[in-house]
């Protein structure tokens, strides 16, 4: 892990309630829910890559 993130208690509150709310979707499987965080953020990282990389410029 390179970055670490410090919350406040009100973001702490706010990330408990949709964590929750995640969880809660998924039946309450929290192992389920967490691979399914994993690879949704995968997609989102992938995504940012892309939109970051350079672009080619095209002839």
């Amino acid at each position: 892990m390179d970055h670490i993130v410090t919350l406040d208690s009100r973001q702490e509150a706010a990330l408990q309630a949709v964590a929750d709310k995640f969880v809660a979707v998924h039946k309450g499987d929290v192992m389920k829910a967490l691979k399914e965080m994993i690879v949704l953020n995968g997609h989102l990282q992938d995504r940012l890559d892309a939109y970051t990389a350079p672009r080619r410029a095209s002839r």
